[in-house]
């Protein structure tokens, strides 16, 4: 019975985290996911700030809300080695889910985050406050103001 009880409270550890999983090349988008994170904490919940490399596909099949960051690539794609076989492997679980998107970009006008958020909603998915989060090149202050108050939504939102 105690490792029943045990197993039973690491579950809703775990569960209680809030999961911010990013891909960045330049640190930008990275810095936005600390961000984010730093928001959720904010609002008194736990957050996972972790590379998509590292990030755990149980853990976001069983949260009810999760945020996704990547910067544009190319033209205007997400990246294609790590992040977009993720996001395809998201897709097929994002049914109900909230999830919050970010990234960052060095041109262009954002349609890759467009894209995202249409990919997301056609899956099923909730994308917080309707749009992603996007930011030209480093994060300014601004900016990640921005993000801390799309951590603390996502936060309100568990």
């Amino acid at each position: 019975m105690v490792n029943q009880t045990n197993n039973f409270f690491q579950e809703e550890a775990a569960m209680s985290k809030i999961s911010v999983v990013y891909w960045s090349q330049t640190g930008n988008t990275e810095a936005m996911a600390e961000a984010v994170g730093a928001g959720i904490a904010k609002a008194g919940k736990e957050a996972d700030v972790v590379e998509v490399s590292s990030a755990s596909m149980e853990d976001l099949k069983a949260a009810k809300v999760f945020a996704l960051g990547c910067p544009a690539m190319g033209a205007e794609v997400l990246e294609e080695m790590e992040m977009e076989p993720f996001v395809e492997e998201v897709e097929g679980f994002a049914q109900g889910k909230t999830i919050a998107l970010f990234g960052s970009y060095g041109w262009g006008d954002g349609q890759w985050m467009r894209d995202w958020e249409e990919r997301m909603t056609a899956a099923g998915a909730t994308v917080l406050n309707g749009e992603g989060l996007i930011c030209q090149e480093t994060p300014d202050d601004d900016a990640i103001k921005q993000c801390e108050e799309l951590g603390e939504q996502l936060a309100q939102n568990a």
